[in-house]
């Protein structure tokens, strides 16, 4: 990936439980191509990351998605993993969050 994203703002979005890899090589990837990448959760200083079925490391999580504008960020990274997916779809501001952020986005008609 070449610097093509400088001066993006990316988000990812990410809760406790979440596939280490699938948050941090991507975040690498963006950062490299020139990215400026914020870690949102719904709650707390930091998030535990999983390595399969094995806790892993704590990431610092940069602002909470309810005081996060959708407005201010030009891509989301929704990382994989089943427990990820299945606390954001149930947290109503990470749910708002997107979906603003989806239809900023929309190409026009």
């Amino acid at each position: 990936m070449s610097a093509d994203l400088k001066g993006k703002r990316i988000a990812i979005l990410a809760t406790d439980g979440v596939e280490g890899v699938e948050l941090t090589s991507p975040r690498e990837a963006l950062e490299r191509a020139g990215a400026r990448v914020e870690i949102l959760a719904p709650a707390g200083d930091s998030i535990q990351l999983w390595d399969h079925d094995q806790k892993s490391v704590r990431v610092a999580v940069d602002r909470e998605v309810s005081e996060a504008d959708p407005g201010d960020y030009d891509g989301l990274v929704l990382p994989g993993g089943v427990r990820n997916a299945d606390h954001l779809r149930m947290d109503p501001d990470a749910v708002k969050f997107v979906t603003a952020l989806a239809r900023k986005h929309r190409p026009s008609a």
